[in-house]
């Protein structure tokens, strides 16, 4: 009986790591499309496209894996059941749960795999391709937005008009407020370098001080200005939530509390980390049922199709509960979980009516 689970094991691990790879040529092919049509702005080349679409590719590893677990069990266990492999093991000894338990063994590889991904390679990726594409282009962070970004930190506001690649600050204005919310200064510098553990070394500094009858102003060449701030807040803003590791939204999302700002989108976004790498236990779940013995006489082909369709109406639910739930207010755990709690309830009871003919 091991024998016969090992072998199941290999063939469906086998089908989800080729239809993977297929995907991911198929949207690389699409990205570097997308990157094509830049080439020559700036400094922009083809070989930033190659570079800006392979950085990119662990990315879509994550984004894509629970689809590949879908369409490659269904594919392996159709392939299967139609060479009547399935009957054979199922003659043997193997049952349902049995089999369903071979198939959740090979989903947790997957899910550890999509889970490792996600938090310590495509945050870093994505970082360096947006890095390497800003670069190439001649382009710093903000540059599009007529004022630049604006921090809140405790009592200040903080207006940076560049954030350089190497998170580096360029056209800074700090606002700090007192007690009763009336501004009590205003510091512009020219530019910006983060000095751990917790300041900002601004240099070129402008300092005016708001007294009751009078403003002080006072030249610096530098000053040493202490901050919450800090780069890995700033390369938050290079990367999408969706991409960020589960560290750095909860620094994020501390740092945002603190500062008594709206932190849903980004609780939302961590809750969907820690749950999304479990979504490959749900797609075998569906995958049982629609690739079983029972239905052998069906196509390969329009099995393969009804994974395509099931993952995409996965991944646009994933979007939806996430933007409902940013909008709504809903509940972070909630919006997260539901997508995979109903389609875990759709399997199991797809399975149970399987089981029951």
């Amino acid at each position: 009986m091991k024998i016969y689970r090992r072998y199941l094991m290999r063939e469906v691990s086998g089908a989800i790591f080729l239809v993977l790879l297929a995907f991911l040529a198929l949207f690389a092919f699409f990205d570097l499309l997308g990157e094509v049509q830049d080439i020559g702005r700036g400094g922009y080349q083809l070989r930033h496209a190659f570079a800006f679409v392979l950085l990119r590719l662990p990315g879509r590893v994550y984004e894509l894996m629970p689809i590949a677990v879908l369409i490659g069990t269904l594919y392996a266990l159709s392939s299967l059941a139609r060479h009547s492999e399935i009957t054979v093991l199922r003659v043997s000894g193997l049952s349902s749960g049995a089999l369903l338990r071979a198939l959740f063994l090979v989903a947790g590889l997957f899910a550890v795999a999509t889970f490792l991904i996600g938090e310590y390679v495509v945050p870093t990726a994505e970082r360096e391709a947006n890095q390497l594409r800003l670069k190439a282009r001649g382009r710093m962070i903000g540059q599009d937005l007529r004022s630049g970004l604006w921090v809140k930190d405790e009592p200040s506001f903080i207006n940076v008009r560049v954030v350089l690649p190497d998170t580096r600050l360029r056209g800074i204005r700090i606002y700090e407020f007192d007690e009763d919310a009336k501004l009590h200064s205003l510091i512009e510098a020219s530019e910006g370098e983060y000095v751990a553990p917790d300041r900002w070394r601004l240099s070129d500094v402008l300092q005016t001080v708001l007294n009751a009858e009078r403003a002080d102003v006072q030249k610096l060449p530098e000053l040493v200005w202490p901050s919450a701030l800090n780069p890995d807040i700033l390369a938050v803003l290079m990367v999408s939530p969706d991409r960020m590791s589960l560290q750095h939204l909860a620094t994020y999302t501390k740092h945002l509390a603190d500062n008594r700002q709206t932190t849903n989108r980004y609780d939302i976004a961590f809750w969907k980390k820690v749950v999304y790498p479990l979504a490959a236990f749900v797609m075998v779940a569906l995958a049982l049922p629609f690739g079983g013995a029972h239905y052998r006489s069906d196509a390969v082909g329009l099995k393969v199709f009804s994974g395509v369709m099931i993952g995409i109406l996965f991944h646009m639910l994933n979007g939806l509960f996430a933007n409902l739930g940013a909008i709504n207010s809903w509940s972070p755990v909630l919006s997260a979980v539901t997508p995979s709690a109903l389609f875990l309830l759709a399997a199991i009871t797809m399975i149970w009516w399987v089981e029951r003919r």
